[in-house]
């Protein structure tokens, strides 16, 4: 590739950027067209699904300020599609459009994709390059849950705390508004803007009654709330079930009064049965997968999260620290007391932000499954990670 192709394909991912909240479950692309010279001629970013995706809205862009796209090159963060689903093919039409040449900064792992659409282009005589390492693995990041799901079969779980630095996440008796400052809650909801599901569990639905939608940032597209709820105990005026979006609710049977008083209530109520009247949790995830949601943000108490985590379900936490010291409390996780040091659960720091006068880090687990890069290689990703200002 040449200076001027990367600098092209990461204007391309800031704009891929603009498709957060809002283009779920398509994967959020950008598409710069123009010519060797250095000349523009439209940009574009993936819109709702159904709409137009950033091929084509770069070439509306192109076409409605009079420029001709021919022998033109076509920057993209993700390789054009070549199937039609609810819109027609991006590679036909930028063949269509007299392209010359297509850079794309991965391939896409959609396998009704996976290649077809490079191919398609290049049948057509079209030149066709992939981006460097470092261009493919940040335009991955940018849609790490769409990679996820497709890979792995289960979405990308982030999972969000808010604690002191003794760890702590609430008060004895559960009050835990506010840990941390309003700079860092509005990034919190930037968090969320970026997944497909808000997942929590009874234990915090029940104690804070909160509503999981996305407020504090603007967003197009709401996030499915899912309550982990094995006994249905959720009470049909929850507020979660009146915010903006769909919910779901999850218990070990979907039967009885209970169910029908919460789907009166307008919630989805799904049975996904565990041992000893539990909810099985990796059934959760596969089954939010199958409903295309890419990313799950959780939102929960010390017992859901400890569950989550030891059975090997959080691929990374977002954890908001303040700086002030509670002494008793909860902590984010409850888990049985390990008997060694050696069988900690380790993580590894890829980011440390100050958001306001709270801390925020993220940490990964130090293995994934198949698709998903090695932690090693996120710290040269940061320029596309969510904006570091304080209301991302």
């Amino acid at each position: 590739m040449t200076p001027l192709d990367v600098e092209r394909l990461h204007q391309a991912l800031a704009l891929a950027e603009n498709a957060i909240g809002l283009s779920d479950p398509n994967p959020r692309v950008g598409c710069v067209i123009g010519h060797e010279d250095g000349r523009v001629l439209g940009t574009g970013s993936t819109q709702l699904a159904g709409s137009a995706h950033a091929e084509v809205m770069a070439l509306r862009q192109a076409q409605a300020a009079g420029h001709d796209t021919r022998g033109a090159t076509a920057w993209v963060t993700l390789e054009p599609c070549a199937h039609h689903g609810r819109t027609p093919p991006c590679a036909d039409a930028l063949i269509a459009a007299g392209l010359a040449r297509v850079v794309a900064a991965t391939v896409d792992p959609n396998p009704r994709v996976a290649g077809r659409g490079l191919q398609r282009l290049r049948d057509a005589r079209l030149g066709v390059e992939l981006a460097d390492e470092a261009t493919a693995l940040a335009a991955r990041e940018l849609n790490i849950g769409f990679f996820s799901r497709h890979e792995r079969g289960r979405p990308w779980v982030r999972l969000k705390v808010a604690a002191t630095l003794d760890g702590r996440t609430s008060l004895p008796d559960g009050t835990s508004q506010w840990i941390t400052g309003a700079q860092a809650r509005a990034d919190g909801h930037a968090w969320r803007r970026r997944a497909g599901a808000v997942l929590t569990g009874i234990g915090t639905a029940l104690s804070d009654d909160p509503r999981l939608d996305v407020r504090l940032v603007a967003t197009t597209v709401q996030p499915l709330r899912v309550v982990v709820d094995s006994g249905l105990r959720l009470p049909v005026t929850a507020r979660l079930l009146a915010a903006p979006g769909q919910a779901l609710v999850v218990g070990a049977r979907a039967d009885g009064p209970a169910a029908a008083l919460l789907r009166q209530a307008g919630a989805e109520v799904w049975a996904c049965p565990g041992a000893v009247t539990q909810v099985d949790l990796a059934g959760v995830l596969q089954e939010l997968g199958r409903r295309d949601v890419n990313e799950v943000h959780v939102e929960a108490g010390p017992r859901l999260n400890g569950a989550l985590i030891e059975n090997g379900l959080v691929d990374e936490l977002l954890v908001y620290m303040a700086p002030s010291l509670l002494g008793p409390g909860l902590g984010f996780v409850d888990w049985p007391t390990l008997p060694a040091l050696a069988q900690a659960h380790r993580w590894r720091i890829v980011e440390a932000t100050m958001v306001g006068e709270d801390l925020r880090l993220r940490l990964r687990a130090p293995a994934h499954g198949k698709g998903i890069p090695p932690v090693e290689n996120f710290d040269i990703l940061a320029t596309h990670l969510p904006k570091r200002s304080t209301t991302c």
